[in-house]
């Protein structure tokens, strides 16, 4: 069920989280940090109008929870010298997810990395420089290491964000 009509999952339902579901006031603190991770309490509490106090409180609470890992800059990939991106599909051995994982989060380029249920074991998103490197990235690292059976590349040409943010 989507967010907007279904029931919220409960912990005992084993939605992933032993947290309490998050509330409306929740969700649009989440919309305003994920649209700009910089905005002080202060202001955040006057676009949702809540107080300052509450406010704290409520973000306090998502950071100990985990619900909020953290707070990053957004970088834009091709301004930073990072001009050709493709997704990575992975075949890997049965059972060497975490070997290969580990392995995955030291080859520089791949930004993200997924396990996957499918045609595919593994989804890895590689950011390079040009096309050499993301060769090398492909065939020279992942390819190489133990566990990987087979890898399918596809280029990335132009890429968005939803409208819609998930939150609200």
């Amino acid at each position: 069920m989507s967010q907007e009509t279904g029931p919220e999952p409960s912990p005992a339902t084993g939605a992933g989280r032993s947290s309490r579901p998050l509330d409306e006031v929740d969700r649009r603190i989440l919309d305003e940090l994920v649209r700009d991770g910089r905005v002080s309490l202060r202001t955040l509490a006057e676009r949702i109008h809540i107080s300052r106090t509450n406010a704290y409180a409520r973000v306090d609470r998502l950071l100990r929870d985990g619900v909020i890992t953290g707070f990053r800059a957004q970088v834009s990939p091709e301004e930073a010298g990072l001009g050709t991106s493709a997704y990575v599909a992975l075949t890997i051995e049965q059972n060497t997810w975490r070997e290969v994982s580990a392995e995955l989060a030291q080859v520089r380029y791949i930004e993200h990395a997924a396990l996957l249920g499918g045609d595919h074991d593994v989804l890895a998103l590689v950011r390079a420089p040009d096309n050499a490197a993301l060769r090398d990235v492909v065939l020279g690292r992942i390819q190489s290491i133990p566990g990987v059976v087979s890898t399918r590349t596809w280029l990335v040409f132009e890429e968005f964000d939803g409208d819609r943010s998930p939150w609200v």
